[in-house]
C-alpha cells in the first residue's frame, strides 16, 4: 500500500499441455488479487480470483490479466462479489482488465458481481482480444448500491477485439455526477441492477444469430463479426443473473 492507495497486479496464462488438458504456467497474484486453480472438467483450467482484503478503495489501482493460448481451455470466476467502497484517500479507484483469446483457445470469464457502494468511485476498464479462431465468453454485472443504499460513482468501459478488428467499445457511467440521463428511461429506468454478455465464436460468422427481446429487460444483439451481446437490467442482482443465464443458455451454454 502507498499513500496513494493499494496497487495489486495479477497475471494468468493457460495453454495446452498437449495432452488434452490446459497447463497454467503463469498464475501470479498479489494482494486483493489472490488466485487459485479449483477443479474444471474436461480440458477446461479454472481459475478462481480471491478477494483477500477489502475494495477496491479510493484511490487504489487494480489490474489483472488473463491470456488462453493455443488449444488451451480456461475458465474464469470470482469466489464473491467485488465491491467498491469509499477509503480514507479521496480520488478515484480504478479496476483494468485485459483478456487475451488467441486462434484455437477459448476463455470464459465469469466473475460474481461488482457493487458500487455509498460513497465510492470506481473506473473499470475491460479490454479483450481474440484472434480469429478464438472463443470467448465474458459476462459483466455491476449492482448499484448495497440494499436500502444510494449508489457510488460507477463508469464503466468494454472494448472487444475481433481479429484485429473493434466490434464493441462502450462506456456507461451511473451515480453521482454521472452525465444526466443515465437513470432515465433511454438507459437504466430506474433499474439497479445491469449487466452484459459477449460471446464470440466463429460459428456465428456463418450462422448470425437474429436480434430478438428475451423476455423483459433483456435484449440479444448481433455485432458486425462473429460475436453477439446480450444486455440486461433488472431490479436486483439474483434477477439479473437469471436474465443472463437464461441468455447464455439460447446461445448453446
Amino acid at each position: 500500500m502507498t499513500a496513494t492507495g493499494v496497487r495489486a497486479h495479477a497475471r494468468i496464462v493457460a495453454r495446452s499441455d498437449g495432452r488434452g488438458g490446459t497447463s497454467l504456467p503463469v498464475l501470479e497474484g498479489e494482494g486483493p488479487l489472490a488466485l487459485r486453480r479449483t477443479r474444471g472438467s474436461g480440458a477446461e483450467a479454472r481459475v478462481m480470483i480471491v478477494g483477500a482484503m477489502s475494495g477496491p478503495l479510493g484511490g487504489d489501482r487494480f489490474g489483472i490479466e488473463a491470456r488462453a493460448e493455443g488449444a488451451a481451455r480456461l475458465s474464469v470466476g470470482s469466489a464473491a462479489a467485488t465491491i467498491a467502497l469509499p477509503g480514507q484517500l479521496k480520488g478515484e479507484a480504478r479496476y483494468d482488465v485485459r483478456l487475451d483469446v488467441a486462434d484455437g483457445a477459448e476463455l470464459r470469464w465469469l466473475p460474481e458481481q461488482l457493487i458500487s457502494a455509498k460513497g465510492s468511485d470506481l473506473y473499470v476498464s475491460t479490454r479483450v482480444d481474440v484472434e480469429a479462431g478464438g472463443r470467448l465468453v465474458l459476462r459483466e454485472e455491476q449492482v448499484l448500491g448495497r440494499v436500502g443504499e444510494e449508489p457510488g460513482r460507477l463508469t464503466s468501459r468494454l472494448t472487444v477485439r475481433v481479429a484485429g478488428k473493434a466490434l464493441l467499445d462502450q462506456e456507461l457511467a451511473c451515480g453521482p455526477g454521472a452525465p444526466g440521463g443515465w437513470d432515465g428511461p433511454a438507459v437504466l429506468a430506474g433499474h439497479r441492477a445491469v449487466g452484459q454478455l459477449v460471446v464470440v465464436r466463429p460459428e456465428f460468422a456463418a450462422e448470425p444469430v437474429a436480434a430478438r427481446m428475451l423476455g423483459e429487460g433483456a435484449a440479444l444483439t448481433p455485432l458486425a463479426g462473429p460475436a453477439v451481446l446480450v444486455t440486461a437490467v433488472a431490479g436486483d442482482a439474483l434477477r439479473l443473473r437469471r436474465l443472463l443465464d437464461e441468455a447464455l443458455g439460447h446461445l448453446g451454454g
